[in-house]
C-alpha cells in the first residue's frame, strides 16, 4: 500500500498538530519549569541544592532517557499509542502532585519535597517518551515544506491564549496562599494537558521505515558513527550543551531575586507573565520572518540574548521593578532556541533516522544534566557574578558554533525519503 503523503492528510495533520499545541501552550503556563516549579519548590522549603537537582531532573534527566526510549521506540513502525500513553502518564502525575499539595498541610516539608522529586521524576521521564513519539509522528504526518510555517505560527497563533494564561496564573497566585495556590495549578494544567491529547487521534500515522536495533548497547554503538557521518550532528550537539547552560540557569534567576527582595506570589507571577510577553514577541517577529529567515539566524539571535540575559540580572538586581522585565528577554530566548532546535533536528535528519537523531539529541545535552546539580555549589562558593559571566561568555559562543551549521540540503533529502515510503 502507497504511503505517500498526500496534501489533504498533511492539512489535518497540521490542524491536530495545532489542536495539541494550542491546549499544551494553556496548560504549560500552570506548570511553568522556569518559574511555577521552581517557585513552587521554593516555597516548600528547598534550597539551592534541591532547586539544582529538580532542574536536572526537568532538563537533563527527561533529555537523557530519550536515549533509552529511542532504542525502543526505533523498532516500532507505529508510535501514535506510545504517544498518547506517555501523555496520559504526564496528566496523571500532575493530578497527584495537585493532590499532594492538596493534603500538604499534614505532610512534613522534607516528605513534601522527596514526593515532589517523585512525581516530577515521573512526569519528566513520561516527557522524554512522549517526545521521541512526537517527533518522530510529526517528521513524517505533517509535509516537509510546511514545518517551518507550523513551527513559528504555532508560537503565534497561542500567544493570545498563552498571555490570557499567564494573566490568570497571576491572578490565581495572588489571590491564594501557599499551598492551595499550586494545587489549583496543577489541577487546571492536568485537565488542559488532557484536552490537548485529543488532537493526536485524528492523526492518521504513516508506517515508518526501521532499522531493526538489538537493544540499548546496540544503539550505544550507532551514536560515533552517526555523528562521523553527519558534522552537523556533531554541531548541533555542541549547539544544545551551550544553549543548555543558559536554560538551567533561568530558574536560578528567581533564587537570585529571592537572595535580595521578597519573592511574593504577586511577583512570581509577573515573571511569568513578562516571560509569555517575551514569547509572543519572539513568535510574532520569527513568524513574520519566516520566508526570510533560517534556523541558523534564529540560533544567532538566541546566542545573543542569551548571553545578556545573565549579565543583565547582575546589573538589574538593584532594582526589585526592572528586574522583573529581565523576565521578557527570557522568553525570547526561549522561544527562539525551541524554534530552531526542533527545526534543525529535523532538517538533519530524515524519516529513517529521526528518532534515533532525537534520542541522541536527548542523551548528548549532558550539560542540561550536570549543570543544575553543580549550579547550586559553585554559586555558592563563586558567588552569582561570577558564574553568570562564565555562562555568559560560553553560551556566547554558541554565535559562532552555529555558522558551521548547514541545512541547504536537509529539505530536499527529506522530500524524497518521505515519497520512498512504502508498506
Amino acid at each position: 500500500m502507497n504511503q505517500l503523503l498526500s496534501e489533504k492528510r498533511s492539512k489535518i495533520n497540521f490542524k491536530s498538530f495545532l489542536w495539541h499545541a494550542i491546549f499544551l501552550a494553556l496548560a504549560s503556563n500552570f506548570m511553568d519549569i522556569d518559574t511555577v516549579i521552581p517557585a513552587m519548590l521554593i516555597q516548600s522549603g528547598g534550597t539551592s541544592f534541591h532547586l539544582g537537582v529538580l532542574t536536572a531532573i526537568l532538563l537533563g534527566g527527561s533529555s537523557f532517557f530519550q536515549l533509552f526510549f529511542a532504542s525502543y521506540l526505533s523498532n516500532k513502525t507505529y508510535k501514535k499509542g506510545y504517544l498518547l500513553t506517555a501523555i496520559n502518564l504526564r496528566v496523571f502525575s500532575l493530578f497527584v502532585l495537585s493532590f499532594l499539595f492538596f493534603y500538604s498541610k499534614n505532610i512534613k516539608s522534607d516528605l513534601i519535597i522527596l514526593f515532589i522529586f517523585i512525581i516530577i521524576s515521573f512526569f519528566a521521564i513520561s516527557g522524554s517518551f512522549a517526545n521521541i513519539s512526537y517527533m518522530d509522528i510529526f517528521g513524517k504526518s505533517v509535509k516537509a515544506e510546511k514545518r517551518k510555517k507550523f513551527f513559528t505560527l504555532k508560537e503565534s497563533i497561542t500567544s493570545i491564549a498563552v498571555f490570557i494564561s499567564a494573566l490568570i496564573v497571576r491572578e490565581l497566585l495572588k489571590r491564594y496562599d501557599y499551598p492551595s495556590n499550586y494545587s489549583l495549578l496543577f489541577f487546571i494544567a492536568a485537565f488542559l494537558l488532557l484536552i490537548a491529547s485529543l488532537g493526536f487521534w485524528q492523526i492518521k500515522e504513516k508506517r515508518s521505515i526501521i532499522k531493526t536495533n538489538k537493544g540499548i548497547i546496540s544503539f550505544f554503538k550507532q551514536i560515533p558513527s552517526e555523528i562521523k557521518k553527519n558534522s552537523n550532528l556533531k554541531y548541533y550537539l555542541v549547539l544544545i550543551n551551550i544553549f543548555g547552560l543558559a536554560i538551567s540557569l533561568l530558574p536560578f534567576l528567581i533564587l537570585f531575586a529571592k537572595e535580595n527582595f521578597e519573592l511574593s506570589g504577586k511577583m512570581i507571577g509577573n515573571f511569568l507573565v513578562f516571560r509569555i510577553t517575551g514569547m509572543i514577541v519572539s513568535g510574532m517577529v520569527f513568524y513574520r520572518l519566516a520566508h526570510k529567515v533560517n534556523y541558523k539566524f534564529m540560533v544567532k539571535i538566541a546566542a545573543i540574548v542569551g548571553a545578556l540575559i545573565p549579565v543583565m540580572s547582575l546589573f538589574l538586581i538593584q532594582y526589585q521593578f526592572y528586574y522583573q522585565f529581565l523576565f521578557i528577554l527570557s522568553g525570547f530566548f526561549v522561544s527562539a532556541y525551541k524554534i530552531s532546535k526542533n527545526g534543525i533536528l529535523l532538517e538533519i535528519s530524515n524519516s529513517e533516522n529521526r528518532a534515533r537523531y532525537t534520542g541522541i539529541s536527548g542523551a548528548g545535552d549532558i550539560v542540561s544534566m550536570i549543570f543544575p546539580l553543580l549550579a547550586g555549589v559553585l554559586i555558592s562558593v563563586f558567588g552569582f557574578h561570577i558564574i553568570f559571566i562564565i555562562v555568559s561568555v560560553i553560551v556566547f559562543a554558541g554565535f559562532f558554533i552555529s555558522m558551521k551549521l548547514d541545512c541547504s540540503n536537509s529539505l530536499n533529502e527529506d522530500v524524497k525519503t518521505s515519497q520512498n515510503l512504502t508498506r
